[in-house]
């Protein structure tokens, strides 16, 4: 087994803190603890908190009131996590134990494929089709399971794109992968955070072999909590859950705790709420500093999360451009180059209002700077 650097963690990891406006997070501007007290109308909710292990796969009352968001699971298909990069990892775990191949949709976050490239495992590659507001290729994937994927990796809705899978695709999918046996490795973080319309389908349910991955980080705007989940067959849960006896043992106690508030139904709707109303209104704002750039961008504006993914047409390699805003500009962004594509800029506004304004306008200045 060998390391391959997960290029786009390393880089937000190293700057994130580091400079003056971070428009490299997918979230939205992140609740206080006393926030999340007061959409709770709690007094407490922590002072009493003993600080040892708890159960180490979640608490019981967490477990089912994350169950409860799913159509016919029980607490015992439920795994919570440290974060949903423990509950991706210890799924890829899993179904790679023998040796294998995987389908992954791209672009899409860099923890799975990374993983199968350390792992010595082929990736064959999905690619999604921005004509086709960033649909996946059907044939690609049909071609991918006739080689012997033994699963599907989709993150929907997807990061970089924030482009939500049409009931069609989610279909496709599903049937492709159920008529070769295959599983579903759904990623569904940004599940809540919808620009518009309802909240993102679940591939749970849609057949046997699914394991649908989430957290608090984005659509909750929890990310300092590190609380995750996985959902899945009770005998793979009860797996998986022997596999974090590897990594992280079990979920912080104070975690478990604010993560069982904020999961309680009146609370949840109040989070959510916040959460679309911060990416609405941002979206607007970005839409109309968009249309002043006088085509300088192309993009499809999301369907979830607090993320644009825009091309660019300066003559300027992503990552280098992504390196002059850090080092000229003081704002950090992803480069394209992260996901395997040059020329684009993940840029995220679910920041305040007006230090999204600044971090666009020094954008701007860049891209004046290149042009002149």
């Amino acid at each position: 087994m060998r390391y391959a650097p997960f290029r786009m963690e390393r880089y937000q990891s190293t700057y994130e803190h580091r400079v003056a406006i971070n428009l490299s997070e997918s979230g939205v501007h992140p609740l206080t603890v006393r926030e999340l007290l007061e959409l709770a109308g709690a007094e407490s909710g922590i002072d009493g908190v003993r600080l040892g292990y708890g159960q180490s796969n979640g608490s019981d009352e967490l477990r089912k009131r994350i169950a409860a968001l799913y159509r016919g699971a029980s607490e015992a298909n439920v795994l919570v996590t440290v974060g949903g990069a423990e509950a991706n990892f210890a799924s890829f775990w899993h179904l790679l134990e023998s040796e294998g191949k995987a389908a992954v949709i791209l672009p899409n976050y860099g923890q799975v494929p990374g993983l199968l490239e350390s792992f010595g495992t082929q990736l064959l590659p999905v690619p999604l089709v921005e004509e086709a507001g960033w649909q996946p290729d059907m044939d690609a994937l049909a071609d991918a399971l006739e080689a012997g994927a033994r699963f599907v990796l989709v993150t929907n809705p997807n990061n970089p794109t924030g482009a939500v899978l049409s009931p069609g695709s989610m279909d496709a999918v599903a049937e492709l992968t159920e008529s070769h046996g295959a599983w579903i490795l759904a990623d569904e973080v940004y599940a809540g955070a919808e620009a518009r319309g309802e909240q993102t389908p679940s591939f749970w349910g849609r057949h046997p072999r699914v394991l649908a991955t989430n957290s608090l980080s984005k659509a909750y705007g929890l990310p300092g909590l590190r609380l995750g989940w996985v959902v899945g067959p009770t005998d793979v849960v009860a797996q998986l859950w022997g596999r974090t006896d590897y990594t992280t043992i079990s979920p912080a106690s104070l975690s478990d705790t604010l993560a069982t508030l904020a999961l309680e139904p009146g609370t949840r709707a109040k989070i959510l709420q916040r959460t679309r109303g911060i990416v609405r209104a941002n979206l607007d704002l970005l839409r109309s500093w968009m249309d002043e750039q006088e085509g300088r961008f192309r993009y499809r504006a999301p369907d979830a999360g607090a993320i644009c993914y825009v091309h660019y047409d300066a003559d300027m390699n992503s990552t280098d451009f992504a390196e002059k805003l850090r080092t000229e500009q003081d704002v950090l962004v992803v480069p394209g180059d992260h996901f395997g594509m040059d020329r684009y800029l993940r840029i995220g506004f679910g920041n305040p209002r007006e230090e999204l304004l600044d971090g666009l306008g020094r954008i701007r200045r860049a891209f004046d700077d290149v042009a002149a």
